[in-house]
């Protein structure tokens, strides 16, 4: 049974005043459904469960009035041992995408008041899914909250490090010393596992059970399958599924081209490398389903690395990376496993730990951004830390910064104080670097 964060999100909805219905978004087998039972059945007297996917006859409940005694009237009717009292039920409309007069139907259960309810989706963020009722979301009913695949920390959790030591890591960060050698070499050698298993809960599941990284690479491979049998997916006006082929095309395309366009020296996403006769509307929009459903994340170029971040990103020049590093890693070759765990790397090694690292500042929901220039200076990412714009450059071993240090010691041009390298080795403050492993990025959020 794994720890998840967002139990703690799901307690603190349930004990808010006049709450709306809430919405969780988040990629398919992340968890979800699981997570959402778990905290209903420890947190209410009656919990009727919905799923819109398996049992598409649940849909018809919702077609003909939103008067919420008539809706639970056809809920009980329609659901075998269906028990509903008034501020004691909570009801959970599973793969609500493929109900949209479902999710149209928050509104009125939220001015009702009597019932707690809790969507979740897996392609709920797909413009166009569903062409005829993407109007109906019923915008300021609800509350939506973003589920990603275990964090370092809660991977972790899974694997017993207690919460001492995790306490322990907050204080040496906080104050600038080094990490006790052992726990040091234990983390680092669990982070690099965490490379390559990744947050999905049945591949850390099945890691915490056999410790077997075949059995891992195998899930995660049909977890891609699974990912890539939704491309293209949309929503018929009678409500069933069809496939948009010239779309699915696309989307393989982009999908397909993501190791090879982070192999490149400055990891920039160019359209031009993936197909040359491939239309670049098309394959823009095949990015954009991409990013919609959570599979990936874009990093944008700066025009200058200064706050406010957002207000200088460059639209049109991007990195785009994996949201699961061990999805990524099962995308490659056998044997890329082995060759991260025993170091073997050499220079891809760059493009996997920056999308580790890309990976955990996503789930920290933080925007991400990088800084590049035609001359050759590069900095790997740029984020806010402690207020103030920090560059963050990531070393899968130990090696210099040139273009760290480069930007820093330019006062004329640029008006940066601070940098952070994320690297293999212990915390360590060399002026005005401090030097971070790679397993303590989880906690940059905090400080």
């Amino acid at each position: 049974m794994l720890k998840r964060k967002i139990y703690d999100e799901l307690l603190k909805w349930k004990n808010t005043k006049n709450k709306k219905p809430l919405v969780i978004k988040g990629l398919r087998q992340v968890g979800k459904t699981y997570i959402v039972k778990k905290f209903a059945n420890e947190n209410y007297e009656n919990v009727i469960y919905l799923d819109f996917r398996k049992n598409q006859e649940l849909r018809s409940i919702f077609d003909h009035s939103f008067i919420i005694n008539d809706l639970i009237s056809q809920i009980t009717a329609n659901i075998r041992d269906a028990h509903v009292i008034p501020y004691q039920t909570i009801l959970i409309f599973d793969e609500v995408q493929d109900c949209p007069n479902a999710r149209s139907s928050l509104k009125y259960f939220y001015e009702d008041g009597r019932y707690d309810v809790i969507c979740t989706g897996s392609l709920l963020g797909i413009k166009g899914y569903s062409q005829k009722h993407d109007n109906a979301i019923p915008v300021g009913y609800e509350e939506v909250i973003y589920m990603k695949p275990l964090d370092f920390e809660e991977f972790m959790w899974a694997n017993g490090i207690p919460n001492e030591v995790i306490d322990e890591l907050r204080i040496c960060l906080k104050e600038f010393k080094e990490v006790l050698p052992a726990t040091h070499a234990r983390l680092t050698d669990l982070f690099r596992k965490y490379i390559c298993v990744g947050g999905m809960p049945e591949v850390v599941e099945a890691f915490i059970e056999t410790g077997d990284l075949n059995c891992t690479l195998k899930l995660q491979r049909n977890i891609l399958e699974s990912y890539q049998d939704d491309f293209g997916r949309h929503l018929k006006d009678n409500n069933a599924l069809y496939v948009d082929e010239k779309e699915l095309a696309s989307i393989l395309a982009v999908f397909r081209s993501i190791p090879s366009q982070l192999a490149k020296e400055n990891k920039k996403f160019q359209f031009s490398k993936i197909h040359e006769k491939a239309r670049n509307d098309d394959l823009k929009r095949a990015l954009e389903w991409l990013e919609d459903s959570g599979i990936i994340s874009r990093c944008y170029n700066l025009s200058i690395p200064e706050l406010p971040l957002e207000g200088n990103k460059n639209e049109d020049s991007f990195k785009v990376y994996m949201q699961d590093s061990g999805l990524f890693v099962a995308m490659l070759e056998d044997g890329t496993q082995a060759d991260i765990l025993n170091g073997n790397l050499l220079i891809y090694k760059g493009a996997i730990y920056e999308n580790i690292i890309a990976d955990a500042f996503s789930k920290m929901n933080r925007k991400l951004y990088y800084f590049h220039k035609n001359s050759g200076l590069e900095i790997d990412f740029v984020t806010r830390f402690k207020g103030k714009c920090t560059l963050i450059e990531v070393k899968a071993t130990n090696s210099k910064s040139k273009s760290l240090t480069t930007i820093l010691d330019d006062k004329n041009h640029y008006h940066i104080e601070q940098g952070i390298k994320i690297r293999d080795g212990n915390i360590k403050l060399m002026g005005n670097i401090l030097c971070i492993p790679h397993y303590l990025t989880f906690l940059i959020q905090e400080y």
